[in-house]
């Protein structure tokens, strides 16, 4: 059973770098053909899909966060991690790991999510 953990601080004050880790276990994130995404979830709105990592280290980024947005893996730890910088308090959400077949694929493991909050 794959299991995937968020972990990071719940606060960051704006201007600042949110960096948060995804722990994976019962699988390894270099296995054929998964992507590992992060996903936000802002208060009152629908869930936003930021970027992921592939099995092979590849990296993919939605658009309008590409500027501030940084994917990177630890394969010794099988962990992969999302760095947001320049944030303000519209990066407030819940944010998520999760992992799909291909990038266009539904999710089959999500991450419980973790509370970002941004405030001053």
């Amino acid at each position: 059973q794959v299991q995937l953990q968020e972990s990071g601080p719940g606060l960051v004050k704006p201007s600042q770098t949110l960096s948060l880790t995804c722990t994976v276990s019962g699988g390894s994130i270099t296995t054929n053909y998964y992507y590992w995404s992060w996903i936000r979830q802002p208060p009152g709105k629908g869930l936003e899909w930021m970027g992921a990592i592939a099995y092979s280290g590849r990296t993919y980024y939605r658009p309008f966060l590409k500027s501030r947005t940084s994917i990177s893996s630890d394969t010794s730890k099988n962990q992969f991690t999302l760095q947001l910088t320049s944030v303000t308090p519209e990066d407030t959400a819940v944010y998520y790991c999760a992992r799909a077949s291909g990038l266009a694929e539904e999710y089959s493991y999500w991450g419980q999510g973790t509370q970002v909050t941004v405030s001053s």
